[in-house]
């Protein structure tokens, strides 16, 4: 019974004198700095209820250890859920200079003294940068997670305060993330509009006229071209023309010379075949005469 009494009233001079801390939205900056042991905890979570004297037990050696103890209440402090990204009640974070190691051992109090005297801690792995609780992209986490608290709240004012049934409650909401949608999408053109203004009418005309007088630019360009191409290939059609000329008149100088080679040759032939009958009436004769003086002999 002595000793009994005396293990609560040491418990509860602890907690007297403040040994135990509780860490919300506003102050859970306090753990980047020192050495903390930090339980995330929940009043209806039965496994944390059954922790509780064993923490808070373990909250009395804060001095001697030289470490701080800490409590967060998950259903008040929505946010710190999210940006420690607890899935899990009870939940027991080891920080050292704002690096943060989850606690993973058994539950009692001779642990716990161990985990920090033994200087256990080293041998875990910590958080990874972009999962540590102080970084932007879990902030933004924490304002999704309050965000769900209070719209799980106002259902529960919608549905039990005011005894509405569950698909007005649904309706609204749905209503309302339209509207939010909405006014989101008009805030983002505007934005855009601002940092990129859209072209004034002057700006556009002027614009266009350059445009147009590109265009004419290029069909008269494209023009001349034509007009060019059409002279050059009527050039050509009389070159081919004047050629074909030449090919013809060659052609008949040729057949004309062909023609009187080939009157030469048959008056050559004539001539030739007119000297041949000479010869041989000649040589008639003069067999003949031959013959005739053998006769008279």
């Amino acid at each position: 019974n002595v000793v009994s009494f005396l293990a609560v009233f040491l418990t509860l001079n602890a907690l007297a004198e403040g040994k135990l801390n509780k860490i919300e939205e506003d102050n859970w900056q306090d753990l980047l700095t020192g050495e903390w042991m930090v339980e995330f905890f929940a009043p209806w979570c039965p496994a944390c209820r059954g922790l509780q004297p064993t923490w808070e037990d373990f909250a009395g050696w804060s001095e001697d250890l030289d470490i701080g103890i800490g409590q967060v209440d998950v259903t008040t402090s929505p946010g710190l859920s999210g940006r420690f990204m607890v899935t899990a009640l009870p939940t027991i974070f080891h920080v050292k200079d704002g690096v943060f190691r989850q606690y993973r051992g058994a539950r009692d109090m001779d642990s716990f003294i161990s985990f920090v005297e033994d200087k256990t801690w080293t041998g875990l792995e910590p958080i990874s940068s972009w999962k540590s609780p102080d970084s932007f992209q879990m902030s933004l986490v924490s304002y999704f997670f309050k965000l769900s608290m209070v719209l799980r709240n106002v259902h529960t004012t919608l549905t039990e305060d005011y005894q509405m049934p569950y698909w007005v409650s649904y309706v609204a909401f749905a209503v309302a993330t339209i509207l939010l949608g909405g006014i989101l999408g008009l805030i983002l053109v505007c934005c855009i509009d601002c940092v990129y203004p859209p072209r004034r009418d002057d700006e556009l005309h002027h614009h266009v006229q350059q445009a147009t007088r590109a265009d004419k630019k290029d069909s008269d360009a494209e023009e001349e071209d034509d007009v060019e191409e059409l002279e050059g290939s009527q050039d050509e059609g009389e070159e081919d023309q004047d050629t074909q000329d030449e090919n013809l008149s060659q052609d008949e100088g040729e057949n004309s010379q062909d023609e009187g080679n080939s009157q030469d040759e048959a008056s050559q032939n004539s001539q030739e075949e007119g000297s041949q009958d000479e010869s041989e009436n000649y040589r008639s004769e003069n067999k003949s005469r031959r013959r005739r003086a053998r006769k008279a002999d």
